[in-house]
């Protein structure tokens, strides 16, 4: 290992920041600071149809929001374009790569052709011998013009994985492959080998799924004869669902602004990508950033995909929650909670929402959106429709209605005097049968914030006004 490693995360900016590519992003993070390296954030914008600055703010803003800083860049490789044609150029020149005129779509009609003689799909070399004359013609064609890079016809591609060992595959499966497009852009391979190569990166952590190129970017990077020792290579477990399929929308959220934007804490998500794929000694769970960067080694590393479990992201999530100071977790929600509710927002009355919903929170999404209705004016109070349904099939309703109200009309205004329990008790029916109809009537869902805090919160005339607006709801 280098005595000072140097690692990349080089995400392209053709959309939101993946909760796959934080999880890249931050085994290299956590790689660099163990030790004492540097972490250097480079954007592969090449592809200007599909780049968009706004999606690279996103990248800096998120990965920002994760606690992930950065000892270099951002690099643009939009920016380093004349360094990739120098590249391509000297490839061209020592003959290890030359100029292809074939459209796109004559190469996936041989494709197609292959298939259906049973041969392998791929590049057959078509343009590999072409002469200076057909060259000159075929571009006085008007045909598109590429750049292919020449793989061997035999032999093998051979490197060493840190984590799966030696990875080998036959030089005949690969077939030449396009290193300029058309556009005079160059592709991903070639970008990387001049990248990693010019910024000495020692090594190269990523998903599994980039495995393949492997083999095409170090054959780049011996032919161009580039100084630096090549990197070592790291490929990560991938991150699936629960169905062990690619992680997508369907399985829950899937980039960092939803995350952010659903309440999870940063240091909770952050916590829990760390865990998938890699384990510390002594199988902790809930680790701090410090902890996470001292124990934090690539010996760790699993070869099996980890499974996102939004349930068990939740558990750590609210275990995050409930051991934040009371006074922090108030502060970090009172912008929100202040924009949120605007002029109803109390400030005591948030204060001590933040507290009894403290530990029962999953999130501080779920925290805020169950105290809204302390902030809700009584005329713009909504019960929620399958919360109501659930009310009116309560048995005895009306009953229990009438003895809440009855109570709370005279009772001393305080937790224990507004505990309903016993006057529920006192009329035959189970208080646990009972309280989701109370949680609907004066919470608006059947589920929520402590009960009896909420009414002592809310205020006797504004529960006893909601209590009886109920009660009329269901008729005589």
């Amino acid at each position: 290992m280098a005595d000072t490693p140097r690692v990349r995360f080089a995400p392209a900016p053709t959309g939101t920041l993946h909760v796959g590519s934080a999880h890249t992003a931050l085994f290299n993070w956590l790689f660099a600071r163990h030790h004492g390296g540097e972490f250097v954030l480079r954007i592969e914008d090449t592809d200007a149809a599909r780049s968009r600055d706004d999606w690279v703010r996103g990248i800096e803003d998120a990965l920002r929001w994760l606690g992930l800083d950065w000892d270099e860049g951002p690099v643009r490789q939009s920016s380093r374009l004349d360094a990739y044609a120098a590249a391509a150029k000297s490839l061209l020149e020592e003959g290890y790569a030359y100029e292809c005129y074939c459209t796109h779509e004559e190469v996936q009609a041989r494709n197609d052709a292959a298939r259906a003689a049973g041969r392998t799909p791929g590049y057959d070399g078509r343009c590999r011998e072409l002469s200076d004359a057909d060259r000159a013609r075929l571009a006085g064609e008007g045909r598109p013009r590429s750049v292919r890079f020449h793989t061997p016809d035999e032999g093998v591609s051979t490197f060493d994985d840190l984590i799966r060992g030696t990875v080998t595959v036959e030089w005949a499966s690969i077939p030449d492959f396009v290193i300029v497009r058309s556009d005079d852009s160059p592709v991903f391979f070639l970008a990387n080998a001049v990248d990693d190569a010019d910024m000495r990166i020692s090594h190269v952590i990523r998903g599994e799924d980039l495995l393949d190129s492997t083999h095409r970017v170090l054959a780049l990077r011996r032919a161009l004869e580039t100084d630096p020792p090549l990197p070592a290579y790291v490929h990560l477990p991938l991150i699936l669902g629960r169905d062990r399929s690619k992680l997508s929308k369907r399985h829950g959220a899937v980039d960092l602004h939803e995350f952010r934007d659903r309440g999870y804490l940063p240091e909770a998500l952050r916590n829990y990508l760390a865990l998938l794929g890699w384990a510390p000694p002594d199988d902790r769970e809930i680790m701090s950033m410090d902890e996470l960067v001292t124990a934090f080694d690539l010996g760790g590393v699993t070869h099996a995909a980890g499974i996102f479990d939004h349930d068990k992201l939740d558990w750590m999530n609210g275990e995050y929650l409930r051991a934040m100071p009371l006074e922090a977790l108030t502060d970090r929600l009172r912008p929100t909670a202040e924009q949120r509710f605007g002029s109803a927002f109390a400030p005591d009355v948030f204060a001590e929402a933040v507290r009894i919903g403290q530990e029962r929170a999953v999130t501080t999404e779920a925290l805020l959106e169950q105290m809204a209705f302390l902030f809700q004016p009584d005329a713009e109070f909504e019960v929620a429709p399958e919360s109501w349904d659930r009310l009116a099939s309560t048995d005895r309703v009306r009953e229990v209605l009438d003895v809440a109200i009855g109570h709370l009309e005279t009772c001393d205004w305080s937790v224990e005097s507004i505990d309903l329990r016993p006057a529920l008790s006192a009329l035959d029916v189970k208080p646990r049968k009972a309280m989701p109809a109370l949680y609907t009537a004066v919470e608006g869902r059947h589920a929520g914030l402590p009960l009896f805090d909420s009414i002592r919160l809310l205020g006797r005339e504004r529960v006893l006004e909601r209590l009886r607006v109920a009660r009329a709801r269901l008729g005589p």
